[in-house]
């Protein structure tokens, strides 16, 4: 039989992980009609609730299909994925959130495309019901953006519930660590066979959404760093801008001269005009150099601190 890899990263999700994996395993163990077995790769992201002790006690109670990650510390959603992505065995593997708005009906509807002969699946969300209406503006306004300034085109609404084969997981293994990313955009970068397979988000099963305003800036900052240098060439627009205003106030000042003003409100206003757009293109410059600096410090993505179930015969556990 086949293997699907059912990659799930988890921190502080004790409310609602039983449900999850009672739920989730359910379907996969519908899965064995089509020819699939299924495990779990759970990923604890350094979780300070019982979060940890509860996916210790599935992957006892179920050492079959439970395989467990412990991080010694909380590393990030991203990074928790990218461990997953390291020691999954399966020939198509699946990455879903442990609150099961990611339903995981679906499974049956990927493990078809995968027969189908696609190696990448992105499930692009239709209906969000708990997301609120700021939430859906700025993510709607974020893949405009990305696409506009991006040489590659992000599926919009596509969220970090997808499925790929082992060929794409080899690639992103072993071309793709950089320590500033963007999982589920490499995924559509890398080419292959693909697909999308269209979803509505359930209702969450308990907590709340671990994203801040906060994280979702940085991680929008983050993705547009990774896919675009087109920030960096704002300073050439910004300096041509400001040169064609600055000989706009020349011809002005010239054909007013018998009128012109005492010049201090043109002064003022035209420093504060040019020194705002040299911070901006200074900070613009500023993050690009904090992601080079991040991948120059070559820090571990993750570090692990206990395993459950994984025979490491190599680096990434294969």
């Amino acid at each position: 039989m086949k293997l699907l890899s059912i990659v799930v990263s988890a921190y502080n999700e004790e409310a609602g992980l039983n449900e999850f994996y009672s739920v989730t395993k359910g379907y996969g163990e519908r899965l064995r009609e089509k020819g699939w077995n299924y495990e779990f790769v759970f990923v604890n992201d350094g979780s300070q609730d019982m979060t940890g002790d509860i996916l210790k006690g599935l992957s006892q109670d179920d050492p079959e299909h439970v395989k467990l990650i412990s991080f010694s510390r909380n590393f990030g959603h991203e990074a928790a994925m990218i461990a997953g992505l390291d020691y999954a065995s399966g020939d198509g593997i699946v990455f879903m959130d442990a609150d099961l708005q990611h339903p995981p009906e679906h499974l049956e509807k990927i493990v078809d495309a995968f027969e189908s002969g696609f190696n990448v699946i992105s499930m692009v969300r239709t209906k969000n019901e708990t997301a609120g209406i700021i939430k859906k503006i700025t993510s709607g306004g974020f893949y405009w953006f990305i696409n506009k300034v991006s040489d590659i085109y992000l599926e919009p609404n596509a969220s970090d519930f997808f499925a790929i084969t082992r060929v794409v997981q080899n690639v992103l293994k072993k071309n793709y660590r950089e320590k500033v990313r963007f999982l589920r955009g490499y995924v559509q970068n890398v080419g292959f066979r693909k697909t999308t397979i269209e979803y509505e988000a359930a209702p969450r099963v308990a907590g709340s959404s671990h994203y801040s305003i906060k994280k979702l800036f940085t991680f929008a900052m983050n993705t547009i760093m990774c896919f675009s240098n087109v920030p960096l060439k704002l300073g050439i627009f910004a300096g041509l801008s400001s040169g064609f205003l600055g000989l706009i106030l020349l011809i002005y000042t010239l054909c007013t001269h018998d009128k012109a003003p005492s010049g201090y409100a043109t002064i003022v206003v035209l420093l504060c005009f040019m020194f705002g757009v040299l911070f901006i293109v200074v900070g613009i410059i500023g993050e690009y150099i904090a992601v080079l600096f991040e991948e120059l410090k070559d820090r571990p993505l993750y570090i692990i601190e206990d395993m459950e179930n994984i025979d490491i015969n190599s680096e990434y556990g294969e």
